[in-house]
């Protein structure tokens, strides 16, 4: 999954300098307004990748937290079954009145 996401922003930065590249040969503006242009679709590359690893982030505690929950299940469950073990092993070896 994340390294679609990496993918997915290469290719995403790859288009970005693409598209600027093209713009800058083909503008029918001023040398100023070019740089304005590619200015925004910098910025606006920017704060894509911004939102983008937020979200990443807070997919990253999601899992981190389902991660603590089940290791805290499976820890209860081995500390129940070892007790029953010992439970088991004391009926057995306790002399029956």
């Amino acid at each position: 999954m994340a390294d679609n996401d990496s993918n997915s922003i290469g290719w995403f930065l790859a288009g970005l300098g693409l598209g600027a590249l093209v713009g800058v040969l083909y503008a029918p503006k001023s040398g100023r307004e070019t740089r304005d242009t590619i200015l925004q679709s910098a910025n606006e590359g920017r704060e894509y990748v911004t939102s983008r690893s937020q979200e990443f982030k807070g997919q990253v505690g999601q899992y981190v937290q389902k991660g603590k929950e089940t290791l805290s299940r499976s820890k209860d469950q081995i500390s129940s079954a070892v007790e029953a073990g010992r439970q088991a092993y004391r009926d057995a070896v306790e002399p029956k009145s």
